[in-house]
């Protein structure tokens, strides 16, 4: 079940952008984006763990946006894997798809559409019911894939980093992949999250949560105000960085994760924040929504 296996070095490239030079000791992108060819990203250590439960009932269920990679890349487990995917999306069905829903469509998942104010039921044990009569037994994971296997997963990412850094940051959406983070640090080193979801400070909580009773040893934040208008959403000014930071670094973006990442990480490099410290920024992989 584990990906090919990647040298931990190809996976590190450093950042050597003349926009940024000076403002930190080293600046280094973990390209999770490469890690796997069929589930990309930090999908691929949030679902691990995941596999064998869904394999076993058969059948996983899960909830995202419409713009959520995370649906297209439990579609991708289920097709390569063997077992059926249900994919509950957030709002109306689209006239036309987009490229994570056609991904996700492609890979064999069943997509079922709700309005935004059932979507808020998704964690109510009677909703779950209510999907279990009407679609049948499952394997329920939840939004995101954030739940506590998804944090053992995640908190193997930091082992392909071979060298010593200071600061790790990544996009967050439901907090899994910043949780398994922090779960792995080293007492010198700290976390920063960017959330994409406007008002994300209630992230917080949900990490503290999904740590449970993890000891830590490093530090963390969130930094709350890259988000851009919320979620999947964007700007001009944020196209225009992730089109100058491509042509720049040969590193792909989307607008929905990675681009606020890196906006954000450039930003607070410019205010001296990093000034003489090693920055490591993970690269959870992404698609291009149109």
């Amino acid at each position: 079940m584990l990906p090919e296996k990647i040298k931990a070095e190809s996976l590190l490239q450093e950042i050597n952008d003349p926009a940024i030079l000076g403002f930190c000791n080293k600046f280094l992108a973990l390209r999770l984006d490469l890690y796997d060819k069929d589930i990309p990203g930090n999908k691929w250590f949030k679902l691990k763990y995941n596999i064998e439960p869904a394999l076993a009932a058969g059948t996983l269920l899960t909830f995202g946006g419409a713009y959520s990679n995370h649906l297209a890349a439990a579609a991708a487990a289920g097709k390569k894997y063997g077992f059926k995917t249900i994919g509950i999306v957030r709002g109306e069905e689209p006239a036309e798809l987009n490229p994570v829903l056609t991904n996700a469509l492609s890979s064999g998942m069943a997509l079922h559409y709700i309005s935004r104010e059932e979507y808020k039921r998704r964690n109510e044990e009677g909703f779950i019911k209510e999907l279990r009569v009407r679609l049948g037994e499952f394997y329920l994971l939840p939004e995101g894939g954030s739940n506590a296997l998804a944090v053992k997963g995640c908190s193997e990412i930091l082992s392909l980093v071979n060298i010593p850094f200071d600061d790790v940051c990544c996009a967050v959406g439901t907090g899994g992949t910043i949780a398994g983070i922090i779960s792995s640090l080293e007492p010198e080193q700290q976390a920063v999250g960017f959330p994409v979801l406007k008002d994300g400070s209630f992230l917080r909580d949900d990490i503290n949560e999904l740590l449970g009773n993890t000891l830590t040893k490093g530090k963390w934040r969130l930094e709350t105000e890259y988000h851009f208008g919320g979620y999947a959403k964007s700007t001009k000014e944020l196209e225009t960085f992730i089109s100058t930071f491509e042509k720049q670094n040969a590193i792909p973006l989307d607008h929905v994760y990675t681009g606020k990442l890196m906006y954000g990480v450039y930003d607070l490099l410019k205010k001296g924040v990093f000034k003489g410290r090693t920055v490591l920024a993970v690269h959870t992989g992404g698609f291009r929504p149109s």
